[in-house]
């Protein structure tokens, strides 16, 4: 066969893939990993308009109406299936491994069902889905592989998320996590850092260490302190400018890493610190092993140690028996701790959880009217920190996407050093992945503005990349160097294996 006949038989064969993420920190992560996975069995990234020849839907259990977004995003692949039987359809994540078989029973032109302990399997999935023609659905009830061994197309050229451990020892009783995601597994510190040294080297200037719980970090292999020195030997990486982590427990939260975070110059100044409730009884209902003396205590450390550090929170209104005087004592320690902002959820029922049973199912009406008034303490919370940054000097790491209208504004956009949003006022050259510096003119609750002229402009490798639409992509564990770029298509299988 000569070259160019070669060449049409091997471009015949590269499918293309989108990936669809829905949900936490960890399942956009997991999301990188499947591109990285699907890129290297030859597929590649669908361009923008066309048609995939693959959609990947990675799933999150925690929301209400994560089912009923989930089956009605699948009812709208039907007739696209209908319409080309060659095209596959795959849902993994939280949501697939609770449903498990019912999803094909439920959506039948579904081709692979795989669950969040098994990500690694989606390509043969895939292949064997292919060939026999039929579902095929494959859940573990624990961990095949750590999620971190896998090949990963990282999603930005300037920031990155290193997972350091998946899975939760937590009994929280309104959470499904653990029974989705399994008990606390951790990397070696080696790993870790091994990751985070090769994606610097490509250019990356940020990380946010992942993990359900990453102040229990080193459990497995039996070392309290490990977070700690783990956040002081990624500062001591040269070129990582800026770590972050999400998300700890105010159980596990130590004097050691507040030290770790304020002795360590490329540690964030920001935390977020999961309250859930202001009520101690709600608490124990809850099994949140601490109160709030010890979580406000625990803020009270940290400003101490930072005065300068941004606090976040999550916050469950609702949750079954909660009476007024429970919701009184959330706002009362929403309005000591001065958060600079905060994610409030509405309990729901998670079916296997031992909230979802409990006596005193609250009424919409009442967990709207009460979301609705914590919504309002936070904002003025929020506006009143925010207001403290006008005329501050900011370091922005300029990003892509986060300004919704940063183009009828004129402006660009990225996030400052403790987190907070930084709209500024555009100007040429300026790429994503750069970093400026520049005051901040006016604040709003949830952003900061600075429409002054930059005081500086620093051009980075990131910016470069972003520029040229280069995204790192990492080997795994076994690392190496990450490379760029489209891997080379799929060579044609002997046999029935590519049909």
């Amino acid at each position: 066969m000569g070259a160019s006949g070669r060449r049409e038989e091997v471009e015949a064969v590269t499918r293309s893939y989108e990936i669809r993420t829905f949900g936490c920190q960890m399942n956009v992560h997991d999301s990188e990993r499947l591109a990285g996975m699907l890129e290297d069995a030859g597929y590649a990234p669908v361009p923008e308009g066309d048609a995939p020849d693959l959609v990947v839907f990675n799933t999150c259990a925690v929301r209400e109406n994560a089912d009923n977004k989930l089956y009605g995003t699948l009812g709208h692949m039907r007739p696209l299936k209908t319409a080309n039987p060659d095209m596959q359809v795959a849902v993994g994540g939280c949501l697939a491994q609770k449903d498990r078989g019912a999803i094909v029973e439920r959506a039948p032109w579904v081709d692979v069902v795989f669950g969040t302990h098994n990500i690694g399997s989606l390509p043969t999935l895939l292949e064997r889905a292919r060939h026999n023609n039929e579902a095929q659905v494959e859940i573990l009830e624990s961990l095949e592989t750590f999620p971190s061994t896998l090949p990963a197309r990282r999603d930005s050229a300037y920031s990155g998320w290193v997972s350091i451990s998946v899975g939760c020892n937590n009994t929280c009783t309104f959470c499904i996590v653990p029974s989705l995601r399994g008990k606390e597994k951790d990397r070696r510190p080696g790993d870790v850092l091994a990751e985070v040294q090769a994606l610097v080297d490509e250019g990356v200037l940020e990380v946010t260490l992942l993990g359900q719980n990453v102040n229990s970090y080193g459990v497995e292999f039996g070392d309290r302190l490990a977070f700690g020195k783990l956040l002081r030997s990624a500062g001591q990486i040269d070129g990582l400018e800026r770590i972050r982590f999400t998300s700890p427990h105010p159980k596990d939260f130590t004097d050691d890493v507040i030290a770790a975070m304020a002795e360590t110059p490329a540690v964030c100044p920001q935390l977020h610190m999961p309250l859930q409730s202001g009520s101690d009884r709600l608490l124990k209902e809850m099994r949140r092993s601490y109160r709030t003396e010890k979580y406000l205590g625990i803020l009270d450390k940290v400003r101490a140690a930072m005065p300068d550090a941004a606090i976040t929170t999550d916050i469950i209104v609702g949750f079954p028996g909660e009476t007024e005087e429970d919701f009184q004592g959330t706002l009362d320690v929403v309005r000591q701790a001065r958060f600079a902002s905060a994610f409030t959820f509405q309990y729901s029922k998670r079916p296997g959880t031992p909230a979802a049973v409990m006596d005193g199912q609250l009424p919409k009406q009442v967990v709207q009217e009460r979301f609705d008034r914590l919504i309002a303490v936070q904002e003025e919370n929020s506006l009143a920190g925010n207001r403290e940054q006008v005329g501050r000097e900011v370091e922005v790491l300029v990003a892509s996407g986060e300004g919704r209208r940063d183009g009828e504004t004129q402006r660009m956009s990225g996030r400052a050093r403790d987190g907070r949003l930084v709209h500024f006022a555009a100007m040429p050259g300026v790429r994503a992945g750069d970093v400026v510096r520049t005051v901040v003119t006016y604040a709003a609750p949830h952003y900061l503005v600075a429409d002054g002229a930059l005081l500086s402009h620093r051009p980075t490798r990131a910016g470069d990349n972003t520029e040229a639409g280069l995204r790192p992509k990492t080997t795994g564990v076994s690392l190496g160097l990450p490379s760029f770029g489209t891997p080379a298509p799929l060579a044609p299988a002997g046999g029935c294996a590519i049909q």
